[in-house]
């Protein structure tokens, strides 16, 4: 009995450190290097966010990117590269760095449309008055600012980045 106890211990234990993950959940006051983010990754963070709070770390996964990513046209990024979520503002932020701690950019979901800049707001009333917003992501990128809207119409659906005057920066039609 003893034996089995001892083999069904050892078997659990080997178990649970096989699973070798980069995705981490930490507080803000914890030190990122003892959770597989670099260093100078946690610290640009920290100083570029330093009200942060409810972070998970994460490698980069494309997957779980709330942006169109070639929509927002942005570098190219890997699974060594890391994506960080957390709460900011009374926002739900994403982040995104590479492996050498540069800041790549960041979004929110932006759930109050009455907030939305008039610009867009005019634009989306007067060029795309037969659709429905369905959702809004407001990004940032070294120094830019621009809004990824998903519309939907009888026909379809539609995404738009655009900059905070209303202007179509891009476009992606019929997408799923």
């Amino acid at each position: 009995m003893k034996t089995h106890l001892l083999s069904l211990a050892a078997a659990v234990m080997l178990l649970a450190s096989c699973g070798a993950s980069r995705t981490t959940t930490m507080s803000s006051s914890t030190n990122n290097a003892a959770y597989g983010v670099p260093s100078v990754v946690g610290s640009n963070f920290a100083t570029q966010f330093p009200g942060a709070t409810n972070i998970h770390w994460s490698a980069y996964d494309a997957t779980a990117s709330p942006l169109d990513w070639d929509l927002a046209g942005w570098p190219t990024l890997t699974g060594n590269d890391y994506m960080v979520t957390f709460d900011q503002y009374g926002n739900r932020y994403y982040a995104w760095y590479d492996n050498a701690g540069n800041w790549i950019g960041s979004a929110y979901a932006v759930t109050n449309l009455g907030v939305l800049p008039a610009g867009i707001s005019t634009a989306i009333q007067q060029n795309f008055s037969g659709y429905t917003i369905e959702s809004v992501q407001r990004e940032q990128w070294k120094g830019n600012a621009a809004y990824e809207l998903k519309l939907r119409n009888y026909e379809g659906k539609l995404k738009l980045l655009m900059d905070e005057n209303g202007t179509v920066l891009k476009r992606k039609d019929k997408v799923e």
